[in-house]
């Protein structure tokens, strides 16, 4: 009924859980844990006592800790699609009550809206979508963040990271420092304004201010970046392919949160040019457009055909509107965030963490962003 995450497989428990599946097999350090798997979802959407119970017994068999429960659909993290930031995460929580709450969401994700314009914009979607849901013991990250590694041993390693939980880097509410590690170990950094966090409190996922004196400094040193880039070669063996990889730092020890194929390529380094704003190249290619200056869902309908979307960040809720527009800035986020990942796959530029894009920008002037540059262009004085 339920599979040990050490056992799994993508093709009963989906991407997400099969690959951590094959990592925890080959000893790579990943959070212990189990998935609900495919056949659970097909056969037993009321969680019947079956089901319930033993989800009861695995998690006394973990010591009842707080848990990540996260989708693991059949069309997310493949070659294809990533799905990114498509389907439900609930962190923190705890008890088989609450274990049980966070999978139906899980399940029921996998028809939201955000998660049918999705499916519905990418090629070779599924006839039938399925969702396994993965429970891991949840790691109360110091630092975590984003690596993208290349596919074999002579590329660059691109890491991003910031204070606390991944969240804010993965759902690009904060603009997290910047890491290249060279194949010869050169460690290039450029360091953020890190001004928010995210935390576990007791079963509660918290946001909060990062201290003035921790905002500028470097999240990872330069051994643990170092230590991150190998850990991706050896995720990279296993796996195979160029990597998106979700980690952690816990007391000094490195957790793999998640792992999947890179499904569009980084913008190459590109020279500087003069610009109204500057930010992080996030999707490749040029646009120009009307600016549409958007801070939340009431100003959706606004939004039409061939607009720039400029707004503080992206989250899953927005995906219709990357359907829509021609390109998108933001004024927090990385390169490796979920935005920025959707936006590759839509082929639309990005220029990601660009600091009061939304209040220097005027609301239908055009504009011109340049997705390889990180660079945005007004057309008017």
């Amino acid at each position: 009924m339920l599979v040990p995450l050490r056992d799994a497989d993508v093709a009963a428990c989906g991407g997400k859980a099969g690959a951590l599946g094959r990592l925890a097999r080959a000893g790579l350090p990943v959070p212990d844990g189990f998935v609900v798997p495919f056949a659970a979802y097909r056969t037993d959407l009321d969680l019947r006592p079956g089901l319930s119970d033993a989800l009861a017994r695995e998690l006394a068999a973990l010591g009842d800790p707080p848990v990540a429960v996260r989708s693991s659909a059949g069309d997310e993290d493949t070659a294809l699609a990533s799905a990114a930031g498509q389907h439900e995460t609930v962190l923190g929580v705890r008890g088989v009550d609450q274990v049980a709450d966070a999978v139906r969401a899980c399940w029921a994700s996998l028809h939201s809206p955000t998660a049918l314009a999705y499916r519905a914009a990418t090629p070779h979607r599924p006839a039938d979508p399925v969702m396994a849901v993965l429970v891991q013991r949840l790691v109360d990250a110091e630092v975590s963040g984003v690596m993208f590694t290349p596919a074999g041993s002579d590329g660059v390693t691109r890491i991003e990271a910031s204070w606390g939980l991944g969240t804010s880097v993965v759902g690009g509410t904060v603009t997290p420092d910047a890491y290249r590690v060279e194949p010869g170990g050169t460690v290039r950094r450029r360091i953020a304004d890190k001004r928010t966090r995210v935390d576990r409190a007791g079963t509660r996922v918290v946001t909060s201010e990062v201290a003035e004196l921790d905002r500028g400094r470097p999240a990872l040193d330069e051994a643990t970046a170092l230590r991150l880039a190998d850990l991706g070669r050896r995720v990279g063996t296993v796996l195979g392919g160029a990597l998106d990889i979700e980690w952690a730092v816990v007391d000094g020890e490195l957790w793999v949160l998640q792992a999947r194929p890179v499904t569009a390529d980084l913008p190459a380094p590109a020279p500087p040019t003069l610009a109204l704003l500057t930010g992080t190249p996030g999707s490749r290619g040029s646009a120009t457009g009307t600016a549409r200056i958007v801070r939340g869902p009431g100003d959706f309908t606004r939004t039409r055909a061939g607009d720039i979307l400029v707004c503080p960040w992206t989250d899953p809720g927005w995906t219709p509107l990357l359907r829509l527009v021609a390109g998108v800035v933001t004024e927090t986020g990385g390169a490796l965030s979920h935005a920025a990942i959707v936006a590759r796959e839509r082929g639309i530029p990005a220029v990601l963490g660009v600091p009061g894009a939304t209040t220097t920008l005027r609301d239908g002037t055009t504009i011109t962003i340049d997705g390889d540059a990180g660079t945005v262009t007004s057309n008017h004085p």
